[in-house]
């Protein structure tokens, strides 16, 4: 006998198989609840209150849809449009209602179910490709194969629970019309997919072995866990293998990552009760378990970290993750998880979200330690890393984001060494993220706009060096995923938070080093970041640092000539042609400072003076005669005809603003001064503050911890050893 249990996201339930196969009275995978489950499951949707919730809201959607006649249309509409949604709500409802029918035992669920699957049967055969089929890989139910694997991983779980009250003509009926075809669709006749290490792939194997565990095809489940060959080089197993650092960080940033969470946790939940030799959630020192802390971890405020295509309205209280920390919380037990369950407003309809709901009710819940660390990238671990500053734990604290990791595929930006930066609850420091209204059909048909790879690809969307107004790899990402940047240090320590990297093959012949630092200043409730980048070249070049920033500016100390009565692009390609020049200027003033207000508190970006350089005031929208682009803002610091350049700069966090009551408090930078020294591999930044402080970092890229670095500053030798120290007089 074989069993099978699905943790099924938000409404699903735990399944276990053994019936006969009345045809040839051989042993055949039949899927019912676990009796214990589901026993436990009755109990909680009436005694405690989560979960009851989450009952009432599954029995009212279902309710609902099955008052209005069933329909199954022909496909016609991309993304967004009706045919797409509406077979989005059939699977949906197929799967919802046979967890009700297991639940309640009322025949009106299983009737539903089957009317539902039987309509499938029928038109799933006459369908050829989608007439707006999207050319990487096109579905027949809609408009890609990824939304026809979600399709199959979620009414898979339907024909589970209503397998056994099924004739054995009704089950051939819906496995040879539906569920066989679309297996071998995705599979067999979309090999490319199929075997892809990607998303897709991840979804497409899920649904393939899902559905070979529950109709007993056996030949099915190891092409989904070894790839169509089943020799090991892909599948689930080497999904696991590849997709994921040895820290459960996902290659496709933090936005994919909890997409293809779902796939990775029902199958590996599939496998486990089905196959549990396989140890499957043990697999890698347990890697699906980090994924789920890490994508936790990927977030501020209750959303993701938006690098990458990444839609900025994505958070933790996402489906996907609904579901992965009932899972997590299944295996371990942990209560901090409790307290994201808590924040997420629903539970899990499953035996594992009966766990969350026992262990909230009973007041087990405490805070989730977000922590400042730094992510692997890649594999094996050495392919970049994504550095992860933190002040705190509350929602309103401070962070910093420095992204050093690879491209992340053909989801990956173009943006070695860029960062984000956040407070008071808010993204500051801003990264745009994907061009796309997702669903919307009205808009481009819900795909990815042409500026998602126009402007939110290219290097000047983001915050890192762009050399003469090209982007990273020309933009090409054969050339980028050839490439990652190298992690020199990341440390935290009760003073400073710092991390550097260097990025070679962004431009021919030119290397970067970024350092940012998190540094605390005695007698001041908020640290100033400093951000050292240095770039190198034998050749001179144009080079453009930008700094995307929300808020409205209230002050700058140098004076500005604004475009008044016309506007002119920044440039003609790369990006550069969607910038509007707002103002430019050339400041004369030893220390450049651009303030701006942003909710209640003030910022203040303090760059160091150079000879040749220029500021840029831009904002987004030229060249965007569909409004497909949101009105941002950035600055632009340009110097030309350099060969070795540092670019040195403080963000500076002050003051507040209250405009209830009418007050302003400490508008102003305090921040007087701003040196910079270097000697051979060395460099020095101190910063004088107005009350008289003074702090210095030392840095060094050599690698060697052991070795002494010295530096002459203003008649004091600085010595220090290894790669990094704060001085503080």
């Amino acid at each position: 006998m074989k069993t099978l249990v699905f943790s099924i996201v938000l409404f699903s339930i735990s399944l276990l198989t053994s019936s006969v196969n009345a045809q040839d009275g051989r042993k055949h995978p039949l899927l019912v609840l676990n009796t214990n489950d589901i026993s436990q499951m009755r109990l909680a949707s009436s005694e405690l209150p989560y979960f009851k919730a989450s009952y009432t809201e599954v029995r009212s959607f279902v309710e609902t849809v099955m008052s209005e006649a069933i329909d199954v249309p022909v496909p016609k509409d991309a993304g967004g449009g009706y045919t797409h949604e509406q077979h989005k709500k059939n699977y949906k409802a197929i799967r919802d209602a046979g967890m009700l029918y297991q639940i309640t035992q009322d025949k009106k669920y299983l009737d539903y179910v089957k009317r539902l699957l039987m309509a499938y049967a029928e038109i799933y055969p006459t369908l050829s490709e989608h007439p707006k089929k999207k050319e990487q890989a096109p579905g027949r139910l809609f408009w890609q194969s990824l939304n026809e694997s979600v399709w199959l991983v979620n009414s898979i779980q339907g024909y589970d629970a209503v397998y056994e009250a099924l004739t054995i003509k009704e089950r051939e009926k819906i496995e040879m019309g539906v569920l066989r075809p679309m297996a071998n669709f995705l599979s067999e006749e979309s090999h490319f997919t199929f075997n892809k290490i990607h998303n897709h792939g991840t979804w497409a194997v899920a649904a393939v072995g899902m559905t070979g565990y529950v109709i007993g095809d056996k030949s099915l489940v190891e092409k989904a866990l070894l790839g169509l060959d089943k020799s090991g080089n892909a599948g689930f197993i080497k999904q696991l293998d590849k997709l994921f650092s040895p820290d459960g960080y996902y290659t496709e940033g933090p936005y994919y990552q909890r997409y293809a969470l779902m796939p990775f946790v029902l199958f590996a939940k599939a496998i486990d009760y089905n196959e549990p030799e396989r140890k499957i959630f043990q697999y890698r020192d347990s890697i699906l378990l980090k994924a789920i802390y890490t994508t936790i971890q990927l977030s501020y405020a209750g959303l993701f970290f938006p690098i990458n295509d990444a839609l900025k309205d994505k958070g933790l209280k996402t489906r996907e993750l609904v579901l992965g920390v009932a899972v997590a919380y299944g295996l371990t037990k942990d209560p901090a998880l409790l307290s994201i369950a808590k924040s997420q407003q629903t539970i899990n309809f499953s035996g594992d979200g009966v766990l969350v709901a026992k262990g909230l009710n009973d007041g087990k819940d405490i805070d989730f330690p977000f922590l400042s660390m730094q992510l692997s990238d890649g594999s094996d671990g050495d392919e970049g890393a994504l550095s992860i500053f933190r002040t705190g734990k509350e929602a309103g604290h401070m962070a910093v984001v420095m992204k050093n990791t690879s491209q992340g595929m053909g989801h990956g930006h173009f943006d070695k060494l860029s960062w984000l930066f956040y407070n008071n609850g808010k993204e500051i420091i801003t990264d745009y993220g994907a061009a796309r209204f997702l669903n919307v059909e009205t808009k481009y048909g819900g795909h990815y706009l042409p500026e998602n790879k126009t402007w939110a690809k290219q290097t000047i969307a983001h915050n890192t060096l762009v050399v003469d107004e090209q982007s990273h790899f020309n933009g090409k990402l054969s050339k980028a995923s050839q490439h990652h940047p190298q992690s020199l240090f990341f440390a935290v320590d009760k003073s400073i938070q710092i991390s550097a990297a260097k990025a070679k093959g962004t431009y021919p012949g030119v290397d970067l080093i970024r350092t940012l630092a998190l540094i605390k200043i005695k007698g001041n409730s908020d640290p100033i970041l400093l951000d050292v980048f240095n770039v190198s070249s034998k050749a001179q070049h144009q080079y453009d640092l930008p700094l995307h920033y929300r808020g409205h500016i209230v002050n700058t100390n140098f004076s500005t000539a604004a475009a008044t009565t016309e506007l002119k692009a920044f440039g003609d390609k790369n990006g550069y042609q969607h910038l509007w020049v707002k103002a430019k200027a050339t400041p004369k003033v030893d220390l450049p400072q651009v303030t701006w207000l942003q909710d209640n508190r003030f910022y203040t970006y303090t760059m160091l003076a150079n000879k040749n350089s220029s500021m840029y005031f831009l904002e987004l929208g030229a060249n965007d005669p569909n409004f497909n682009l949101r009105r941002e803002n950035v600055i632009v610091k340009r110097v030309k005809d350099k060969s070795n350049f540092s670019f040195i700069s403080l963000l500076e966090t002050h003051g507040e603003y209250n405009p209830t009551l009418e007050y302003t408090k400490n508008a102003n930078s305090q921040i007087e001064r701003l040196q910079y020294f270097n000697n051979n591999d060395s460099e020095y930044i101190q910063i004088t503050t107005k009350k008289g402080q003074v702090l210095g970092l030392g840095l060094s890229y050599n690698g060697n911890q052991k070795s002494k670095h010295s530096i002459q500053v203003e008649g004091k030798r600085r010595v220090w050893r290894g790669s990094y120290h704060l001085f503080e007089d």
